[in-house]
């Protein structure tokens, strides 16, 4: 579990050069970067912190929409940051993990545009609270919690996207034809340590005993 930061796999890529500048030149161009590392701040967007070779200099705290994976990217449809990542952080405690069972694998998401958008699993970055201090947020609610898959995206791009805006494809375990996912969103959290219909005794095996 990290706080606040975290490494990130060293993803070679490109920086718009406008981001470099606030703006103010490098519109159009292309700086050749490696990922470094993620921020999370609450209430904010991804910041990715990466190496730019060229320089050897690292530049930090810029969001997901400043980076393309190929140079062909400053030429295709681009998305917005707000529909690249579809929600802000949830707090500031997160962990990075490959979902192995999803490595490489085909996935388009549902973008604010209701159009699919097709790329390729990369990781993902989910949240938890702070043990040591009161959740304020709701991390830990189940119809509000959220996790981010990151996708490398087929124009370019890359992706952050919760669960219920991402569809997958794997050649073996998922057919061509697919139903839809009319699901609800899960609403409940469930516990079996408050019930106190058993309890357990002091031998290693447990001596159970019914309560009365």
């Amino acid at each position: 579990m990290s706080y606040i930061i975290a490494s990130l796999p060293p993803i070679k890529c490109f920086v718009k050069r406008e981001f470099l500048y606030n703006d103010h030149k490098g519109h159009g161009e292309l700086e050749p970067a490696i990922w470094v590392s993620l921020k999370a701040l609450r209430g904010q967007v991804f910041r990715i912190e990466s190496l730019l070779p060229e320089y050897g200099a690292l530049y930090d705290k810029l969001p997901i929409h400043a980076y393309v994976w190929h140079n062909e990217g400053s030429t295709l449809p681009t998305l917005p940051v707000d529909a690249l990542q579809l929600w802000d952080c949830m707090g500031y405690r997160f962990t990075i993990v490959e979902k192995i069972g999803l490595r490489n694998l085909g996935v388009k998401f549902l973008g604010k545009d209701k159009q699919w958008h097709f790329g390729r699993y990369m990781f993902t970055v989910d949240f938890c609270a702070d043990e040591m201090s009161l959740d304020t947020g709701f991390t830990e609610t189940a119809e509000e919690h959220k996790s981010f898959n990151f996708i490398q995206l087929d124009n370019g791009q890359f992706a952050a996207q919760p669960n219920n805006r991402c569809l997958w494809y794997d050649q073996s375990l998922i057919p061509a034809e697919t139903k839809f996912p009319d699901f609800q969103a899960a609403q409940r959290l469930w516990t079996v340590d408050g019930t106190r219909k058993w309890a357990a005794g002091d031998d290693w095996f447990y001596d159970i005993e019914e309560k009365t």
